[in-house]
């Protein structure tokens, strides 16, 4: 597949941060990281309740730069690993690495905690202050956890014990699919999951049975992870006094309650909309009965050829440099630099992400490129998570650049509107327009509706856990076909294979709670859009900005200059009427096709 797509030398250059795993300057760096949080813990611990604020200012500095050194050893750890989880030697290393960062936040977290137990009086007098403007918004974040917190001996336990605990579960999620083969011919899980995209019905049918085969054979392992990850969550929640599983994820989100009840309430009232897609595709393909693998094949009159990787760089470049040069040229150090990964390999790990490193370096994307129109659209994706990072990282430094999840997500679906509006411009006929409008929809169908039923999903299991206790692997698959038959209605036959495929979703594992940011950035990107399409240029320095600005500041305040109030419950209904329109649009092309 590599060599049919030109994927085989597109290749990250890692050697940006260190030169191997053995790379001397790598035990330089930890031994000064040492250093540092030693030094650091000496000269503030107990002390912070005195601190003025330039004493503040310099204290987060410092955390900022222990927090830098150690990500800069923590990413090139995570991304050498991500591409050979098979080799023992990166594993161990990537290990390693985690209980080196077992350590060191041991030994600083009592900043975290000495400044969310400052009474309210002083802490308020020292965010007014104009020496610590720059951090003000991190360090009301860390006082938001205040009722949350532990004692520090407790929090040392928990910080000691993390190598051992959760992380251990996720990297063997990670060695199972990553190492494991499918099918006679042995292939990956990617290359397994791009055939469900072929235009022949029996090829997408048996690579359900062989996806579905793989994954049985560790059914048992991969329930037990996911009920140790369920426990993990319940027992944090009870000795952090959260009131729900969801707590520290909205949190950590910025996102409150009711606002979530919102989104979720908004999308599932719209379930309607995959419905009637479906059914009409059902129309598009002349099938009597439409079944869960047959969701994203192409119609019969979409283009069948796979495009190479170059033709995949400038369909994107077109795309992100029609909106701005700037967005343009960030974009394309990712190719020119070596900053992506893009062939689909053994040892590798599955889907695409794109991980913003620290500020002084860059940031990298991996994805599994197989050449199809929907590899496309997760490029433009990952880019612009990446474009996002790199703006973030090179205007607000490392502590403001990390954004919460919801926000993070809307650079990136915004990449995706680009490529495919431009797609749509360039379409040569109304069949094209119509497979186009096809993708796209499943796209977003992906993005909100379906994230949202994954999140509904969570909810169940989380909380049949801390009901019932622990769950067998027929209940989880009985919740998993309940939440997505109420999205699919009688649109989808959802098979039997179809009931385990939960098992395979990384989010559950690695970040439980994750979900519903797509569908909130979705929602989100699409307010954005239908702003550029009526402001034009005044748009794109705004959203440049939005970009730059990082985490630097709540996200209410960060999209007031687009007049968004993500409080008002008919923001989030307003974003699916423009879906709705897409698939009106659709539906029209399809009966002038009919009359035709």
């Amino acid at each position: 597949m590599s060599e049919r797509i030109k994927t085989e030398d597109i290749i990250w250059k890692l050697a940006d941060l260190y030169q191997e795993i053995d790379d001397p300057n790598i035990e330089e760096d930890l031994k000064n990281l040492r250093f540092m949080a030693d030094e650091f813990s000496k000269k503030y611990r107990s002390r912070i309740i005195n601190l003025g604020p330039k004493s503040l200012y310099e204290a987060v500095c410092e955390l900022e730069n222990i927090g830098q050194l150690l990500g800069k050893i923590e990413s090139f750890a995570f991304l050498n690993y991500s591409t050979q989880s098979q080799d023992a030697k990166a594993g161990a290393f990537l290990q390693k690495i985690y209980e080196v960062e077992s350590e060191i936040k041991r030994d600083i977290l009592f900043f975290d905690l000495e400044w969310a137990n400052l009474d309210d009086r002083t802490a308020e007098d020292l965010l007014q202050s104009h020496e610590i403007k720059r951090y003000k918004h991190y360090l009301k974040t860390i006082r938001r956890y205040k009722p949350h917190q532990l004692s520090e001996i407790e929090e040392k336990l928990l910080a000691e014990k993390e190598p051992s605990g959760i992380s251990s579960w996720v990297r063997l999620f990670d060695n199972i699919l990553s190492q494991k083969s499918f099918g006679k011919r042995k292939r990956t899980e990617e290359e397994v999951l791009a055939d469900l995209y072929s235009p022949s019905r029996e090829k997408r049918r048996k690579a359900s049975d062989e996806l579905t085969a793989g994954l049985s054979e560790y059914l048992h392992i991969l329930t037990h992870i996911f009920n140790t990850i369920l426990s993990e969550s319940m027992i944090m929640d009870r000795l952090r006094i959260y009131p729900e599983w969801i707590s520290s994820r909205n949190l950590s989100n910025e996102v409150d309650e009711k606002m979530l009840a919102a989104l979720k309430d908004a999308v599932k009232s719209r379930y309607d909309i995959p419905i009637r897609y479906y059914r009409l595709k059902k129309k598009l393909l002349g099938y009597k009965r439409l079944f869960d693998y047959d969701r994203y094949a192409p119609l019969p009159f979409s283009a069948k050829r796979d495009m190479p990787w170059e033709e995949c760089r400038e369909a994107v470049i077109k795309a992100f440099g029609d909106f701005s040069n700037e967005i343009k040229d960030v974009a394309s150090m990712f190719f020119d630099k070596k900053w992506i990964h893009a062939p689909v390999m053994a040892g590798k790990v599955g889907g695409a992400f794109a991980h913003p490193c620290i500020p002084h370096i860059h940031p990298y994307v991996l994805v599994n490129y197989t050449g199809n129109i929907r590899d496309i659209q997760t490029v433009a994706h990952e880019l612009g998570h990446g474009v996002h990072q790199y703006l973030a990282g090179s205007k607000q430094g490392y502590i403001n650049s990390g954004t919460p999840l919801p926000m993070a997500e809307t650079a990136s679906v915004f990449g995706e509107m680009l490529v495919f509006q431009s797609q749509l411009k360039e379409a040569p006929c109304k069949e094209e327009e119509i497979s186009l409008l096809c993708s796209k929809l499943e796209s977003i169908f992906a993005t909100v509706f379906r994230q949202i039923s994954m999140y509904e999903f969570e909810d169940a299991v989380h909380n049949e856990r801390r009901g019932k206790g622990e769950l067998s692997k027929e209940r989880i698959n009985e919740l998993w076909i309940k939440t997505n038959k109420e999205m699919f209605g009688d649109s989808v036959h959802l098979t039997k294979n179809y009931a385990i495929w939960w098992s395979y979703i990384p989010h559950f594992i690695h970040s439980p709670g994750y979900v519903y940011a797509y569908a909130f950035g979705e929602l989100l990107t699409l307010a954005l859009y239908k702003k550029y399409e009526e402001e034009k240029r005044e748009f794109v320095p705004k959203y440049i900005k939005l970009l730059s600005s990082g985490g630097k500041d709540s996200p209410e305040n960060l999209l007031s200059p687009f007049g968004i109030n993500l409080d008002d419950p008919h923001f989030w209904l307003d974003g699916l009427t423009i879906i709705d329109g897409m698939l009106i649009k659709l539906e029209e092309l399809y009966h002038f096709s009919i009359m035709k």
